[in-house]
């Protein structure tokens, strides 16, 4: 006997048809009517079910929701069978979509972007979230992916998107927008176009460096216009990107070249799009290295702190009358007419473009330890050694 979801109406729960997506779906059927599937959400805490019941009726190209509530330890959704995913339609189709089949998956999709610009980021746009129904391409699972992030710790955060399609702005944790969703866009385009996604991992840090820092190679036998348009939308700046109104309107002018004129115009514009996709990458590039060296800066004060704790010990264990007087600036111990002080540690300027590199070491932080005593008859102060 099947088990029965009472929301607004009653669903009969059918056999599972996948899961992933932090919930798994079920073919449903309602007690008249036609089957739909239904996705199961595990209720998870951090998580407001507002964040997963996004309202988007009426907004074109985008999967209704036809139920919706809590049932058990779920939320649930209820959605219409659609006739196959994206992901699937390309496991039909071999190798890559025609150019007319992958401008029509983009331009219905977009044009559920220009809907929702300024109102809300589906944050994981992949061929699995687009779903063919009534012969139009549909973005499904809105709201999914701030779920499953708000009920993730911030330090394995990276597992809320999906690593060959998240946007640089996400491997940052920086805010997503509508640029966000364009550049997952670029990135399915290409994969329909050229059989693989950009960039090919395997795992989450080789992800992560290869979209902050990596270009992709460009689709042979795509026509011009198509292949900036891709390159475009995977600029590394958000800014940079397209609007989802102006990646509509181009894709609607038709991407081939209606003369020899256009397409020497297209050519120079295509040396342009390659220019800015450079200047965007080095600039990705030395922002991951400052957070980089940030990073290992910090590691380098708490090791700091804890050489310092240890000294400590040390130092009040066996002369406990040089207690360590409290500083902004430093740790500083004095016993008679002797000092001894630690610097906090500091930065160190990045190397310019013209070091070498490929040096033993490279310094991020420093500090320096100092020992002062009452000049003597030989005339001895101090000595201060870096750290």
């Amino acid at each position: 006997m099947p088990e029965v979801v009472k929301l607004n109406q009653e669903w009969y729960i059918g056999d599972q048809l996948g899961s992933g997506g932090f919930g798994r779906v079920h073919l449903a059927q309602p007690s008249s009517g036609e089957t739909a599937v239904i996705k199961l959400v595990p209720k998870a805490p951090g998580a407001d079910r507002e964040i997963l019941f996004e309202d988007l009726d009426g907004v074109p190209n985008v999967v209704p929701v036809l139920d919706r509530g809590e049932w058990k330890d779920f939320w649930v959704l209820v959605m219409p069978k659609a006739d196959k995913s994206l992901r699937a339609y390309l496991g039909e189709n071999i190798e890559h979509l025609s150019i007319d089949d992958t401008v029509k998956v983009l331009s219905d999709v977009t044009q559920a972007l220009v809907a929702i610009e300024g109102r809300v980021v589906h944050r994981d746009i992949k061929p699995d979230n687009i779903l063919l129904l009534d012969g139009r391409w549909c973005l499904a699972d809105f709201g999914t992916s701030r779920y499953a992030e708000a009920t993730t710790a911030p330090d394995t955060r990276k597992f809320a998107m999906t690593p060959p399609y998240a946007a640089p702005e996400q491997w940052r944790g920086e805010r997503a927008s509508s640029a966000t969703d364009v550049y997952s866009m670029g990135v399915v385009a290409y994969e329909l176009l050229a059989g693989q996604v950009p960039f090919l991992g395997p795992d989450v840090h080789d992800f992560r460096k290869q979209h902050l820092e990596d270009t992709q190679e460009s689709i042979s036998g795509v026509p011009l216009k198509l292949q900036s348009l891709i390159d475009e939308c995977l600029y590394k700046r958000p800014e940079a990107r397209p609007r989802p109104q102006n990646l509509l309107a181009r894709l609607n002018e038709g991407v081939w070249a209606v003369s020899e004129a256009a397409s020497r115009l297209q050519q120079a514009n295509a040396l342009a799009v390659q220019r800015r996709a450079e200047v965007a990458r080095q600039d990705s590039l030395a922002k991951s290295d400052a957070e980089r060296r940030l990073e290992l800066c910090k590691g380098a004060d708490q090791s700091l702190k804890h050489v310092v704790a240890l000294l400590n010990d040390q130092i009040l264990s066996n002369a406990p009358a040089s207690a360590p007087t409290g500083q902004s600036q430093q740790w500083l111990w004095s016993l008679n007419d002797a000092k001894l002080s630690v610097a906090p540690s500091r930065m160190a300027e990045p190397p310019s473009r013209d070091e070498d590199y490929g040096a033993p070491f490279e310094i991020m932080a420093y500090s320096s330890i100092t020992l002062q005593i009452k000049p003597d008859s030989h005339g001895f102060q101090g000595r201060s050694h870096s750290l």
